[in-house]
């Protein structure tokens, strides 16, 4: 058999594996629709599959280039399924399934999120032991990061969401003190509620920036990717998210903060940046997260101009 008859038939195989993911996931998957279009956090979902397709196209050649040749009819003993990666795929193909089952006895109690996330999740295990079971284990790890990529579709746990929801309020609350602080404007702060002279605000969940957070970690994942070799100066440009969204979200509490009490306090209320304005200090945040990672592409270059390739020659 020929190398170009060996992809075909293992591409046949994956192929027959998507096709029984659809099956067993079309409930699933259709509430994952619904949930995305209703959901003001997710309707990225189903732009995270056509990213990762994009990645396995582009880098198609490298991905496949160490898939194993069929075997030679002359070895005795080795035969078709031999040519598979039965170790490594199976099990997570059956966790895959496990994961369906589960969710399919829990549903009634789970919320409508935990639920589509149980199942997405089994989805994307089970495409990627899959993956795993045709094409191999070296072929997945040339591939890990389109495959880990599908994580993305995964709705996040109501219990996960409201930690980081925590986490972007206690800092958007140090974030939102320390301007008022440097702006002379007087205040009383009890928790995450400041009251100023003639108004209260409070820093609830909306102000937490929890829809931008989401839409710039997802932004710098691709970024990273792209342009940075060095797993550290990827997680160095992940990490500055968090400061620069609290940062910015006190910036936008403090501008209307200031608005409402010298000019009109319908700007708590009414005003465009209050509703609306959310995007106006989100490109300010992209163009500083984008000058730091200018810096640790450079900082990546030879002197000469090129770049230090530190990817291991797996």
């Amino acid at each position: 058999m020929t190398r170009s008859g060996l992809f075909d038939r293992k591409n046949l195989l994956f192929a027959a594996c998507c096709m029984v993911a659809l099956l067993m996931f079309f409930g699933p998957l259709k509430e994952l629709t619904k949930f995305s279009i209703h959901s003001h956090f997710y309707s990225h979902i189903w732009l995270v599959p056509l990213v990762s397709l994009y990645f396995f196209f582009t880098d198609r050649k490298r991905i496949f280039s160490d898939v194993s040749p069929s075997p030679n009819p002359s070895h005795k003993g080795r035969g078709m399924l031999d040519d598979y990666d039965w170790k490594a795929g199976m099990p997570v193909i059956l966790a895959g399934v496990a994961l369906f089952l589960i969710g399919g006895n829990v549903q009634g109690r789970l919320s409508q999120n935990d639920y589509t996330a149980l199942m997405t999740s089994a989805a994307v295990v089970f495409l990627n032991g899959s993956f795993l079971l045709c094409y191999g284990y070296q072929a997945f790890k040339r591939a890990l990061f389109p495959l880990l990529f599908l994580v993305f579709m995964i709705p996040i746990p109501a219990f996960v969401m409201r930690k980081i929801i925590d986490l972007l309020l206690i800092g958007s609350g140090a974030s939102t003190e320390m301007l008022f602080k440097l702006t002379g404007t007087p205040y009383i702060r009890e928790g995450l509620t400041f009251h100023l002279p003639g108004i209260s605000i409070e820093v609830a969940d909306v102000c937490s920036g929890i829809r931008s957070s989401l839409a710039l970690f997802i932004t710098m994942v691709i970024a990273a990717h792209m342009f940075l070799k060095t797993n550290w100066k990827k997680l160095v440009l992940l990490l500055a998210i968090y400061p620069i969204t609290v940062f910015k979200n006190g910036v936008r509490i403090i501008t209307i903060s200031l608005l409402a009490v010298h000019i009109d306090e319908r700007f708590l209320t009414d005003g465009f940046i209050h509703k609306s304005g959310g995007f106006i200090f989100f490109i300010p945040s992209l163009i500083i997260l984008g000058l730091i990672l200018w810096a640790l592409r450079r900082s990546e270059a030879h002197p000469d101009g090129t770049r230090r390739d530190v990817r291991s020659k797996a």
